[in-house]
């Protein structure tokens, strides 16, 4: 397998669409294979340049499954994703097994939402695949995260989380063009940690990885327009362009054809290029 990097293309911003196939997802779930692939079809139509494959939910609330409930939700995914789409696929998972099972199907990064620290051995699945990897912090764990999340500084101890999450990604002998970072919002935040995040998000600029953003559609966004997810999507192309003004650069979202138009127009404000 060639090593992945994501320093290929990192002159733009990326997208990275969501293939949901957990039944227990929050927004837009993929009840087979066939739906999973006509999402996909439409995501690619519209300008993707990642697809992301998650079988386990991790919304706030949400309960693990095994090992092998995740295999056999996700596989027949991974394996049409790469077999019909010419983007890498992004697997959403902090198991090994299911990690290194979803490589060999042709998967090229793994998308961990405990930034390898829940299983320090994920990162030699990487390592010896060559895969790319997307460090995230989250703090507690997805059944738990909400009920009562507390910092002293938000940002400071996002970023020492990180800072371990990315020596253990390079103890593993995972090169730096390997990894991205995501902030993890909505992971263990209440709206006023992700508010802040995003107001100062360059400060993981300082991290020198590439900065993933999941906004899309989430609860923090409800909050602020008392409105369900299915009506989120003018606040999370607020929050993605703010994101992306302030340093993001691969932006996983479930409306990407949106989520394209929303970043364009701000890029060429931003760059002064024209339209």
């Amino acid at each position: 397998m060639k090593r992945f990097s994501f320093s290929e293309n990192c002159d733009k911003t990326r997208f990275m669409g969501i293939i949901n196939v957990s039944s227990d997802s929050f927004y837009e779930k993929c009840s087979s294979v066939d739906e999973a692939m006509i999402l996909a079809e439409k995501m690619m139509d519209e300008g993707a340049d990642f697809l992301d494959a998650g079988a386990e939910s991790s919304r706030p609330g949400s309960k693990p499954i095994s090992d092998q409930e995740e295999l056999d939700k996700l596989i027949p995914v991974i394996s049409l994703l790469v077999k019909n789409f010419d983007v890498p696929v992004s697997v959403d998972t902090y198991k090994p097994v299911v990690a290194e099972e979803a490589l060999q199907a042709g998967a090229k990064i793994i998308n961990d939402i405990t930034g390898l620290q829940k299983f320090p051995e994920m990162a030699k699945v990487i390592a010896r695949t060559g895969a790319g990897v997307i460090l995230m912090h989250m703090q507690g764990t997805p059944l738990t995260m909400q009920k009562n999340p507390s910092y002293r500084n938000v940002l400071n101890e996002i970023c020492e989380f990180l800072v371990v999450s990315i020596k253990i990604a390079e103890t593993a002998e995972i090169y730096p063009d390997q990894i991205a970072i995501d902030p993890g919002i909505g992971f263990g935040k209440t709206k006023m940690h992700n508010l802040e995040i995003l107001r100062n998000l360059e400060t993981f600029l300082e991290l020198k990885r590439p900065i993933l953003l999941g906004v899309s559609r989430k609860s923090f966004i409800g909050d602020i327009l008392n409105l369900p997810p299915e009506e989120r999507l003018e606040g999370s192309l607020a929050a993605t362009v703010m994101g992306v003004a302030k340093g993001a650069s691969i932006i996983r979202t479930h409306d990407v054809k949106s989520t394209r138009n929303a970043v364009r127009v701000a890029e060429a404000i931003i760059k002064g290029e024209s339209l």
